[in-house]
């Protein structure tokens, strides 16, 4: 799993109730990655979850007590439910069974989790595990869409093969999905109702059908500010070059592989954008002719020119245009501090930004193919603020402070 799609969980308590089908194996995972994003968890389970998982694994994994009885006379002293649901920042309900829907959607209270359910306030987070039959059942429907009623968010569920020996839709979202889901309902909601887009990575310009011009970027940074922008509830448009990274759930990507691509895509999302933050390091510069066929080397002999055209550049023509977007935010890789200084606040103003995010990839723990980055974000004032060594994921928090900000 990529660092930069993880989630800054850190501080957050979360309520993990398990109910009872074959997925809790996958909650206790679950419950591994949120402590490894700094969550706090505590762990409630049905009685039919503790046949399928023991609840000395979730003790063990949250490294808290485990609930499992609304009569514990222990936790009842102290009014146990109402103390986890008081202290809850995220109920999260994962396998949610048909049964367990069903509780929640008639408000039954006949064990902990559905009593603690009741007593709850906060946001919910529902991923959902049955038989796709019973996933399709118009019952189970009706349930649902009085959930997504309530403000509840649901997570899955995924199709294919089901444990039933059906295939279908009705297996639990994996693990790495419910945890992205969870960071967006516990972000800040300040881009909700907003529409970001995100350029990320390489453009690849061919020279024939396995050979290219391009550069070295991973498309980490974009990928960190997609991720960002969603868990503070934007609508993300992410329009990737080529790149192996995992789309963050819930951005609505578009690859593409060339400038030529990468520009058209952009074009036709920008409208619909508040906010756009051209991460992307697109190739200046591609073949000026691309054969449809692999060149051989023996016909081309010891040396072979090559003869390059320019690229649009995508981000000048968004800033220059009618369709520019509310905030346009540009990226500038330069190989030297100095070499960011003298060129970032001219390149600015060239290209019509409200901000432009500068660094070094000269620099070893920073640019090109590492997690993290050092940065300086320059502002159409003439201001500039430098970001010490962070994690790409951090810095893309810091840019979106700044995009907040500029849209009000």
């Amino acid at each position: 799993m990529e660092q930069i799609l993880w989630p800054d969980l850190e501080g957050k308590r979360i309520l993990l109730a398990v109910t009872g089908g074959i997925a809790a194996y996958k909650a206790a995972d679950l419950c591994r990655l949120l402590r490894r994003c700094g969550a706090g968890v505590n762990v409630m389970m049905t009685a039919a979850a503790r046949r399928f998982v023991g609840e000395v694994t979730f003790a063990a994994l949250s490294d808290e007590p485990v609930s499992v009885d609304l009569f514990d006379p222990q936790q009842e002293a102290q009014i146990g439910h109402i103390g986890l649901a008081d202290a809850a920042d995220l109920l999260l309900v994962a396998p949610a069974t048909a049964n367990m829907l069903a509780k929640l959607c008639h408000g039954v209270a006949d064990d902990l989790v559905s009593t603690v359910y009741l007593a709850y306030c906060g946001p919910v987070l529902l991923a959902p595990a049955m038989n796709v039959n019973m996933w399709q059942h118009a019952a189970t429907r009706d349930n649902v869409e009085r959930l997504r009623g309530r403000g509840h968010r649901f997570v899955g569920p995924d199709s294919g093969d089901l444990a039933c020996g059906h295939v279908g839709a009705g297996r639990m979202a994996e693990p790495v999905e419910i945890l992205q889901a969870a960071g967006v309902c516990l972000g800040p909601g300040d881009l909700s109702g907003r529409t970001v887009l995100v350029t990320a990575g390489p453009t690849h310009e061919p020279i024939d059908p396995v050979r290219y011009v391009g550069n070295r970027s991973s498309g980490r940074m974009g990928f960190a500010l997609a991720a960002e922008a969603l868990s503070r509830g934007a609508r993300t448009l992410l329009v990737a070059g080529p790149t192996g990274l995992p789309t963050p759930l819930g951005a609505e990507r578009t690859s593409v592989t060339t400038a030529a691509e990468m520009s058209a895509a952009a074009g036709d999302l920008v409208g619909q954008a508040d906010a756009a933050l051209m991460a992307a390091a697109v190739a200046d510069f591609r073949p000026a002719t691309a054969s449809s066929t692999k060149l051989k080397k023996e016909a081309l002999g010891q040396e072979h020119a090559l003869t390059l055209t320019r690229n649009e550049d995508i981000l000048a023509g968004l800033g220059q245009s009618e369709r520019r977007p509310r905030v346009l935010v540009g990226f500038a890789a330069e190989t030297g501090a100095d070499a960011l200084e003298r060129s970032a606040p001219a390149k600015l103003r060239a290209k019509g930004c409200d901000l432009l995010v500068g660094n070094d990839v000269s620099a070893g723990d920073a640019g090109f193919e590492v997690e993290t980055n050092r940065v300086v974000i320059f502002d159409r004032d003439g201001g500039n603020e430098r970001l010490p060594l962070m994690s790409k994921r951090a810095a893309a928090r810091r840019i979106l402070d700044r995009v907040v900000r500029l849209l009000g």
